[in-house]
C-alpha cells in the first residue's frame, strides 16, 4: 500500500494521505512551506516545483516546473522532485535565489518561491543561451514587482558544471512506478500496461481518468470533487507516440504540451501558434490533447485547431481501436462520443497540411487565460481562389464546432476583401454565443467577425473595410 518517491534528494514514503491529496498540500502539512497556495487552479504559480523527467530521446534528465497544487501526490510513486527548499539554503544561496536576493526581485515574498522554481528550470534548460522570459508567464506578483525580477532573470549565466543539478542532466530520470494505493478516501491507481488500464476502466467505468491533472486538479481543490477511483495513463506508450507517414500525422493523447511543442518544432504551424496561447509554461508541462479532449469543454483551446486541421479521434477499448472524425466526436455540452471503457489513445492529422493557417484567442490577458472565444483558420488557395477553408471556433456554443455555413460560403470564392466581409457577417451568425463573465453574446458575434476579417488582412495583405 505504501509508495516513495524522491524529494530534495532523500526517498521519502508519504504516509497519511488520501488519494486526492495533492502534492502541495502534503508539503505544506510537513513543515515545507516555501510552496505557496495563492489560486489553487494553476493560475499564480506560487506552488511550484521542479519535477525530473526525461529528456526526449530517454537517456537523461530535464527539470520541468508545474504546480503542485495540481499534482496528485500518488502520481510521484517513483519520480524525483525538488521544492524550494530543495535548491538552496542560507548561506548558500542557489545562482537563482542569489540574482533574486542581490537584484531585489521580491517584494511581499510571497509569489517569490514560484518564481525561483520557475527560473530554476529555464536555468537548467537543455541548449539555453539566453533567459526566455516567458519562461515565468505562469507566474504571478501581486505586488507588480516584474522589473527586478526580469532584471534578476537576466542576470543569470550557465550552470556551473558541477551543479548537482545539471550534473543529474545527464543522468536517465527515475519513471513512473506501477502503483496501486487504497486509501480511506479512494483508490489510485497506475496501471503497468495499457491492456492493465483498459481493464480497470472496464471494472471502474465511473473512474476519474488522469493524464495532466490540469483540469481535474482544479475540480478537487476548487470544487471538492472527490473521485473513488483515479486511473493515471500518463505513462503509457501507445499513449505517447508522435509518429508520421505520408498520409497521417499522429500525436499521442498523453503526451505533454510542452513536449509535442519541442518535439513537432513547427512541423504543424497552426498548432505552433497555439501552443504559446495555452495557458501557461507551468500548465503545458502537464496539460495534454487527450485532456482537452477528455474534458470536451468549449473553450479548450487545442479543440478549435484539431477542428481546422481536420483531426480525427483515436479510440481504443476492449474490442481494439476506431477512429472518430473530431467534428462528430462532440455530442453535447461536455459529452463526446467516447464509450464507456474506451480511452482516447491518439490524435491523428492527415497529411498534407493546409498551407494557410492561423490561430487566435481573444481572452482578458494575452497568456495565461482562458478564452472568450477561439477560431482557427486553414485555408487552401487555388490561384486567387479559395479551393478549401476550414474554420473551428470555441467558446460560441455549447461544444467546440466547425464554421460549416462560412467555408460553404467561402469556398470557389475570390479571397477579396469584399468576400472576407460577406463571409465576416455570416461567421458572425455561426454557433449560439451566451454571455458570461468572459463576454457578452454579442462581444463574441462581434469577435467572430473580426477574426475572420484579420485572417483576410494577414494572409491577403489588403485592407478590409469595416
Amino acid at each position: 500500500m505504501a509508495f516513495s518517491f524522491t524529494l530534495n534528494g532523500r526517498t521519502v514514503t508519504p504516509s497519511g494521505y488520501a488519494a486526492h491529496t495533492t502534492l502541495l498540500d502534503w508539503l505544506r502539512s510537513g513543515g515545507l512551506t516555501g510552496s505557496k497556495e495563492g489560486c489553487a487552479e494553476g493560475e499564480c504559480g506560487a506552488c511550484a516545483v521542479l519535477l525530473a523527467r526525461p529528456t526526449d530521446d530517454g537517456l537523461g534528465t530535464r527539470w520541468d516546473a508545474v504546480n503542485g497544487c495540481l499534482l496528485p501526490l500518488a502520481a510521484l510513486d517513483g519520480q524525483e522532485v525538488r521544492t524550494v527548499e530543495g535548491l538552496g539554503q542560507p548561506g548558500a544561496l542557489h545562482p537563482v535565489q542569489q540574482a533574486m536576493s542581490v537584484g531585489g526581485g521580491s517584494q511581499c515574498g510571497y509569489c517569490t518561491p514560484g518564481f525561483v522554481v520557475s527560473m530554476a528550470a529555464e536555468y537548467y534548460r537543455e541548449g539555453r543561451d539566453d533567459f526566455d522570459i516567458h519562461a515565468l508567464s505562469g507566474n504571478l506578483c501581486r505586488c507588480t514587482g516584474y522589473r527586478p525580477i526580469r532584471d534578476a532573470a537576466m542576470t543569470l549565466g550557465q550552470p556551473d558544471p558541477q551543479d548537482p543539478l545539471a550534473r543529474q542532466r545527464l543522468q536517465p530520470a527515475a519513471l513512473p512506478a506501477e502503483t496501486h494505493l487504497q486509501t480511506a478516501q479512494g483508490e489510485f491507481h497506475r496501471p503497468a500496461t495499457l491492456e492493465d488500464a483498459l481493464a480497470l476502466v472496464q471494472q471502474h467505468p465511473d473512474a476519474q481518468v488522469l493524464a495532466g491533472g490540469t483540469d481535474w486538479g482544479v475540480d478537487l481543490n476548487l470544487r471538492h470533487r472527490r473521485a473513488a477511483v483515479t486511473i493515471a495513463i500518463d505513462h503509457l506508450p501507445e499513449l505517447r507516440v508522435l509518429q508520421e507517414d505520408a498520409h497521417t500525422l499522429e500525436l499521442g493523447a498523453a503526451l505533454p504540451l510542452s513536449e509535442l511543442e519541442r518535439r513537432l518544432a513547427g512541423r504543424v504551424p497552426l498548432l505552433a501558434e497555439l501552443f504559446p496561447q495555452f495557458a501557461s509554461p507551468l500548465i503545458r508541462n502537464r496539460a495534454t490533447l487527450g485532456g482537452n479532449l477528455g474534458t470536451a469543454s468549449p473553450i479548450g483551446d487545442s479543440l478549435s485547431a484539431l477542428l481546422a486541421l481536420d483531426a480525427r479521434v483515436v479510440l481504443v477499448g476492449p474490442q481494439g481501436e476506431r477512429e472518430v472524425p473530431l467534428e462528430r466526436y462532440f455530442t453535447g455540452y461536455r459529452q463526446t462520443e467516447r464509450a464507456v471503457g474506451e480511452l482516447i489513445r491518439a490524435v491523428r492529422l492527415p497529411l498534407p497540411l493546409a498551407p494557410i493557417t492561423r490561430f487566435y484567442k481573444v481572452a482578458k490577458r494575452r497568456y495565461d487565460d482562458i478564452s472568450g472565444v477561439s477560431a482557427a483558420f486553414a485555408l487552401t488557395l487555388d490561384g486567387e481562389r479559395v479551393q478549401q477553408i476550414r474554420i473551428g471556433l470555441g467558446g460560441v456554443a455549447a461544444t467546440p464546432l466547425r464554421a460549416y455555413r462560412t467555408e460553404d460560403a467561402l469556398v470557389g470564392q475570390p479571397w477579396t476583401p469584399d468576400t472576407a466581409r460577406q463571409a465576416a457577417r455570416l461567421m458572425g451568425r455561426e454557433g449560439t454565443p451566451m454571455s458570461d463573465m468572459r463576454a457578452s453574446a454579442e462581444y463574441r458575434k462581434a469577435m467572430l467577425e473580426q477574426l475572420l476579417l484579420k485572417f483576410h488582412f494577414e494572409t491577403s495583405g489588403q485592407e478590409v473595410p469595416a
